[in-house]
C-alpha cells in the first residue's frame, strides 16, 4: 500500500508539471519537482533509524547536492540556445553526474572517519 501511495504522488506530480507546463505560468513547472517528496521519506527513515547528529549530516548533503542540481540548470539555460532540445537535456545531465560524482568524493572523503 505504502508503495502504491508513493506512485500515486510521482503520478500527481508529473500530472502538475504538465498541466502548469501549458499555462501561463508555465515556469511554475520548474518549482513541483523540488518539492521535498523523497527528501520527506529519507529524513523519516534517516531520523527513525539513526542518530539525530546522521539525520544532521542527511540534511547537510541535502544542501550540498543542491550544487549539481544547479549545474544541470546551468547548463540547460546555457545550451537550450546553442544545441537541440535532446542534446542539451544529455549534456546538462552530463554535467549533473560529473559535478555529483565530484560531490560524492569529497564529501567520502571529507567525512572518511565518520562512516
Amino acid at each position: 500500500m505504502a508503495l502504491f501511495l508513493k506512485c500515486l504522488l510521482g503520478a500527481a506530480a508529473v500530472l502538475l508539471i504538465a498541466l502548469l507546463s501549458k499555462s501561463k505560468s508555465f515556469f511554475i513547472a520548474g518549482l513541483v519537482p523540488l518539492f521535498p517528496t523523497f527528501a520527506l521519506i529519507a529524513h523519516y527513515i534517516v531520523g527513525s533509524e539513526r542518530s539525530a547528529a546522521d539525520l544532521r549530516a542527511t540534511a547537510l548533503f541535502g544542501l550540498c547536492s543542491l550544487l549539481p542540481y544547479a549545474v544541470y540548470l546551468l547548463a540547460v539555460y546555457w545550451l537550450s540556445v546553442r544545441l537541440t532540445l535532446a542534446a542539451t537535456l544529455t549534456w546538462a545531465t552530463v554535467a549533473w553526474a560529473v559535478c555529483a560524482g565530484l560531490l560524492l568524493l569529497v564529501w567520502t572523503r571529507a567525512h572518511a572517519g565518520a562512516l
